[in-house]
Formats: C-alpha cells, sequence, structure tokens
C-alpha cells in the first residue's frame, strides 16, 4: 500500500464555487503558472504517484461557498486516480484545509476526533489534550499562567480500515510558525517572531498528546503533513531547544514515531539533509531548500519495513529521469510528495 503527503500551493485557486477545475489559461496563484500548466502538472504527478491514499496539505476551501470534498473528487475523476474519495475533518478559515484522498477499493476512512468537543475554551484538566477543534490549555514561558492555543489548521484525524483487516490511526498535520505581520520596526519582529514560534511548539504538543494517546490504547499510528520546522529554519530554534519535529516524534514521552528524512535532518545540523520543499527568495534571487513534509509511523508500522520516498526531481532519480515527471514537479507545487510504501 503506498500513503502520500503532498502540500499542493494554491490548490484552492484551482476551482471555481462549484469545485468545478478552472483549466483555462488564466494565470493560477503561482508564479508565472497558468491555471490550465498547474492543473495538467498535478494530474501527471498524482497519476504518478498512484497511491492508494494522499493526504492533501493546502486543499481547495470549505466555506458557506465552497467544499473541499466535491472538488477533490472532481479532480480526482478528470484524472482517473484510484484514491478517488475524499474526506476532510474541522475546516479552517485559511483556504488552505487538509482532507485525504483515498481508493475506497484499499481502505476506508472517517473523521473520527474521539472525544468530545470542548468549545474554544478548550480542556482547562492538566495533560489533557482536547479534540484539534477546541483549544489547549498550557503555560508556553513558564511564567505561571497558562495560554489558550487553538489550531488555524486543525489537524484532520482519521480511522483507517484497509481492506485486509488492518486499523490504524492516521493525522494530517500543517503545523505553521507564522510570518511577523503587522510588525513596525525589528523589535516587533522579534516579539511577533518568538511568540509565532511559541504557539507552533504548543500545537506540536498538543498534537504529539494526541499521538500518546493513541500509542497508549496499542493502536498503529501515522502522522504526516507538513510541519514547516526544523533544524536551522530560522534563527528563534535555539531559544526553545528544540524543534516541532522533535516533539511529535517524541523524546521520552512514550514510544518515537519514525520518519528517516526527520532523523537525517536532525542529525545533520551542518551537513547535507534531504529536502521536500523549494522556495524562490526574491531578496537574493535564489532557490531555498528545506525539509518540511514527513511521514511518521509508530514502531508496530516501522517494523514492516516501509519505504520512504521523497519526489524530489532533482534529488530522486527515478523522478529525474522522466523529464514530464520532472517537469510537473516543478510546476505543480513548491512542495513535493513524499511517499511510504508498507505492507498492509
Amino acid at each position: 500500500m503506498r500513503i502520500a503527503t503532498y502540500n499542493v500551493e494554491w490548490f484552492n485557486s484551482l476551482f471555481d464555487d462549484k469545485g468545478a477545475l478552472l483549466e483555462d489559461g488564466k494565470w493560477s496563484s503561482r508564479y508565472n503558472v497558468t491555471r490550465n500548466d498547474q492543473i495538467t502538472a498535478l494530474g501527471i504527478v498524482f497519476t504518478a504517484l498512484d497511491a492508494d491514499a494522499i493526504m492533501v496539505i493546502e486543499a481547495p476551501d470549505q466555506n458557506g461557498r465552497r467544499a473541499t470534498v466535491p472538488a477533490l473528487e472532481n479532480f480526482a475523476k478528470r484524472f482517473g486516480l484510484r484514491a478517488r474519495r475524499a474526506v476532510m475533518g474541522f475546516e479552517n478559515d485559511t483556504q488552505q484545509e487538509i482532507a485525504l484522498l483515498y481508493d475506497p477499493d484499499a481502505m476506508r476512512a472517517r473523521h473520527d476526533p474521539v472525544s468530545a468537543p470542548t468549545g474554544l475554551r478548550g480542556a482547562e484538566v492538566p495533560d489533557v489534550a482536547p479534540r484539534f477543534d477546541g483549544a489547549f490549555h498550557i503555560d508556553l514561558d513558564i511564567d505561571a499562567t497558562e495560554d489558550v492555543v487553538a489550531f488555524s489548521k486543525p489537524p484532520l484525524e482519521l480511522a483507517i480500515d484497509t481492506t485486509s483487516g488492518v486499523q490504524l490511526r492516521m493525522i494530517g498535520a500543517h503545523l505553521k510558525s507564522k510570518a511577523p505581520h503587522g510588525a513596525r520596526n525589528d523589535d516587533e519582529v522579534m516579539q511577533i517572531s518568538i511568540a509565532n514560534r511559541r504557539k507552533q511548539l504548543a500545537q506540536a504538543i498538543w498534537l504529539r498528546r494526541r499521538v500518546v494517546g493513541h500509542l497508549q490504547a496499542g493502536e498503529p499510528v501515522i502522522v504526516l503533513g507538513d510541519l514547516n520546522d526544523g533544524p536551522g529554519l530560522d534563527e528563534y530554534e535555539n531559544l526553545f531547544g528544540r524543534s516541532s519535529i522533535e516533539i511529535v516524534m517524541g523524546d521520552g514521552d512514550g514510544p518515537a514515531l519514525f520518519d528517516p528524512h526527520a532523523r537525517l535532518a536532525l542529525a545533520s545540523r551542518t551537513g547535507a539533509a534531504p529536502t521536500s520543499a523549494r522556495f524562490y527568495i526574491d531578496q537574493t534571487k535564489s532557490y531555498l531548500q528545506a525539509m518540511l513534509d514527513y511521514i511518521m509511523v509508530s514502531p508496530d508500522l516501522a517494523a514492516r519495513a516501509p519505504v520512504w520516498r521523497i519526489w524530489h526531481p532533482f534529488d530522486d532519480p527515478r523522478c529525474w529521469a522522466v523529464p514530464e515527471l520532472r517537469d510537473a514537479l516543478i510546476m505543480a507545487s513548491d512542495h513535493f510528495p513524499v511517499t511510504l510504501d508498507i505492507d498492509l
């Protein structure tokens, strides 16, 4: 079985309000890319992946006018994908939903947040991890005052039943430390940046506590998506001692999740490391590469000898060898898919 995570930049801009693809020559929201070109490129990439399940990060918007599931299912139908059924969880207000496209012949997937809703007050009981649409109480700065944290992009928590009889938990996540919008000077940039990173780490702690709950219940777990954090990504990393990656994977609070790319990134703070995203930096007129996209698995799944792959057009020889796929990966998004092949 192949499981993938893929952050599709500005996927929402490729659909109209009825969820139909806008296959025309107008510009997409990606720089210097038309909607038709991006849609065609995405069709090539998704077809090449041929995955049983794809966690789509930055999926089409869900609001009073638009619906994520029909849009994704229309996309899957347009390109004849096996992963043709879609499911999402709690909607957000960022136009970047989290949703799963999956093959209904290979598995059943349902949104399953388990616990009762807590509302935006959240759970005030220590060590309790509320549903992702609620709020989380934690003292972020050791000032004996609880902070209340909420997700702008609530993770998607799924119960998966494969047709072979395997049951597991899957959590799609998009953790992101926001840019210092509204800052008027360098001091405010630093203040806002630190506050945003503290919030991201709190979200990682919240996510980790949910993972620990599933592990303690003996449930196999996969956490996948864009965690947007890791060694060397910003100058505030050393203030906090650890990254979101380390928190979610686990550092002594129960069994650790495993992802070989995360381990390499953490072990290679000053050397070569894998990358899954490529961004153009206008100030330097050059590209920045980073490892942002992960598929982390619980020890019982790691024991099944899974194989990970980053579909990087320049780093993966199989992608480089197929010019149509190589070009499509560059055209489709600023992130590249990550896949996990595992016997389930």
